[in-house]
């Protein structure tokens, strides 16, 4: 048998294994972007703090985040004897899911034909869902059970106390995000993330990128601020707040249990600096590249949202947990309204 019959004879496995290759790439890409922020966040605190941050394993301390899943891997897994066996367990496993599965429907490339590889072209994306928004807000928002099932299944007042925070405080920014969230969907006319992305392409005046970073500078600002407590982060940390409150719903896990739970929030934290990327900052559009290469552009504006994730936590002090609920409902839910209604009315007036 020759090469070209060969080859011929693989064409019709070629697309399914580009698709199973792709899907691979980002599922690993997303634990290893965990480990990674782990270093950078320690890095860039400590030059924050004109300290040196990890230094000892590894050139320029490197090899951190490998060093902490060994110790991670190889202490021994604890569970309080009166917790729930089964939900113990399946707690953190909710939370890495859920992660994952937001990440499923975000695009973060143009179409594709991997220099010829494919007869037609490909979407970079695991899954191009035509309600993609929606399936990012819905399945985020299933993260928050790991963390009240943690707290409620370990049988610890301080567990309990962090899984109840958690509900508390989701209550208090999700109806803000869903509401900056809708403001976006009537601008672009679609519930589809790639569509969102293609109506940012071009350019105003010649030179100013049609971002609606631009049209919803009200409706961004309120997304970054949910996205910060969407994954507890701080000045939102409040389900962990180890400095003064024990911890919060972690407290009574160990090993690879423990280690899911930061590895979720990382990897929310790449998931919502994604979708900010896609809906407020034109995703993989850009210029001097072109659209095959646009990729590069998604990649940089992610990283930046994410150094601001890392600026922000240590540079703004925690707030009171009223604080937060006052802020949420008294202030931020008001703003996403009046940006909706002022977005709705512009609409109405222009297409009028």
């Amino acid at each position: 048998m020759g090469l070209a019959t060969l080859w011929a004879s693989f064409d019709p496995y070629l697309r399914p294994s580009v698709i199973g290759l792709m899907i691979f790439v980002v599922f690993n890409a997303l634990i290893i972007a965990s480990a990674i922020l782990v270093l950078a966040e320690r890095k860039i605190m400590g030059f924050m703090q004109q300290r040196y941050g990890p230094y000892l394993v590894g050139p320029h301390g490197m090899l951190q985040p490998i060093a902490d899943i060994l110790k991670l891997l190889f202490k021994e897994e604890l569970r309080p004897k009166g917790a729930d066996r089964w939900l113990f367990t399946l707690a953190p496993v909710i939370s890495v899911v859920a992660a994952f599965a937001a990440f499923a429907t975000v695009p973060f490339g143009a179409e594709t034909t991997f220099f010829g590889l494919l007869d037609e072209p490909i979407k970079l994306g695991v899954s191009d869902v035509n309600v993609g928004v929606l399936v990012v807000f819905a399945v985020t928002s299933m993260g928050v059970y790991g963390i009240v099932l943690a707290g409620w299944s370990s049988n610890s007042k301080y567990s309990l106390m962090g899984g109840l925070r958690a509900s508390a405080q989701m209550i208090s920014y999700e109806l803000a995000y869903a509401t900056a969230l809708a403001s976006v969907v009537m601008l672009a006319g679609s519930l589809s993330l790639r569509e969102v992305v293609d109506a940012q392409s071009g350019y105003w005046l010649g030179f100013i990128p049609r971002w609606y970073l631009f049209l919803q500078p009200l409706g961004f600002i309120i997304y970054v601020i949910a996205g910060v407590a969407e994954t507890n982060r701080a000045p939102f940390d409040f389900p962990e707040a180890e400095q003064e409150l024990v911890a919060g719903y972690n407290t009574e896990y160990s090993s690879v249990r423990f280690a899911l739970f930061p590895q979720a929030e990382y990897i929310n934290m790449v998931t919502m600096s994604a979708v900010a990327t896609d809906l407020y900052l034109g995703g993989w559009h850009g210029p001097f590249l072109p659209p095959a290469y646009g990729w590069i552009w998604f990649l940089l504006k992610v990283g930046l949202i994410l150094f601001a994730y890392i600026w922000v936590r240590w540079t703004v002090p925690r707030y009171r947990y009223d604080q937060l609920m006052q802020f949420g409902w008294k202030w931020l839910f008001p703003a996403a309204v009046l940006n909706l209604i002022a977005t709705a009315a512009l609409i109405l007036y222009f297409n009028a």
